[in-house]
């Protein structure tokens, strides 16, 4: 039987493409997709306007069957699925290191949970000591994740907006932590007296900036929302 991969490459997502660090993301299925909660703050604008189903996975069926695979694994078995990706990515690091390259990961493509603190607590895995070859970055529904890792040295974490959290997001550009926002047309110069950088332009910048909104446009599903998950340019 073929041992499954769990991450996967970035150039085959449209916006880790354009980063300027080999990228490697691990999809799940998102919110209640598989009967089990992966975005517990998902509301009801983000569900609606999730891209789990745009790009080329809402043309190859074989794309989401994987992710619901490993979504599957992962809910049977933490600790052995945890020291899987633990390996993966200490392969892909070590990988790296012999050609003097640095990577980044996000874990939370499609999902929303806490891999960090889990890789540590399964695998033994603390990203920090692997500062010198890797970032990873994530956006974020949960208020206190983004908080618990805004000043981890080689952990993004992105706070998103949506239609139900704009106390929290005030909360957010409070503290400083990047905030990220979906509007519906061009983006504006500043939104919550707080500069707006094209989010769409690279996935990875939120590693690079701080304090800032994430502009992203509509997109998809988005495009038709009527929750107010997306801002009105």
């Amino acid at each position: 039987m073929k041992k499954t991969t769990y991450l996967s490459k970035g150039t085959s997502n449209a916006k880790t493409a354009k980063n300027s660090l080999k990228t490697f993301i691990l999809y799940l299925t998102p919110g209640t997709t598989n009967g089990a909660n992966l975005c517990p703050k998902a509301s009801e604008g983000c569900l609606s306007a999730c891209l789990y189903t745009s790009g080329m996975a809402g043309i190859y069926p074989t794309i989401n069957a994987s992710r619901l695979k490993k979504t599957e694994d992962f809910l049977r078995d933490k600790p052995a699925f945890l020291r899987a990706l633990a390996y993966e990515i200490l392969k892909e690091c070590n990988k790296a290191r012999k050609a003097g390259e640095k990577i980044s990961f996000r874990l939370n493509g499609t999902s929303d949970v806490d891999f960090i603190y889990l890789l540590k607590k399964y695998a033994g895995l603390d990203i920090a000591s692997l500062q010198d070859v890797a970032i990873w970055y994530d956006y974020t529904k949960i208020l206190q994740k983004a908080i618990r890792y805004q000043n981890h040295p080689n952990y993004f974490v992105t706070f998103s907006r949506s239609e139900s959290n704009q106390k929290d997001v005030q909360t957010a550009v409070n503290l400083g932590i990047n905030v990220a926002v979906v509007f519906s047309d061009a983006l504006p110069e500043a939104y919550l007296s707080r500069p707006v950088i094209d989010g769409d332009k690279s996935d990875i910048l939120m590693a690079y900036n701080k304090g800032i909104i994430l502009g992203l446009k509509a997109k998809g599903k988005a495009k038709q929302d009527k929750t107010n998950f997306v801002v009105k340019s």
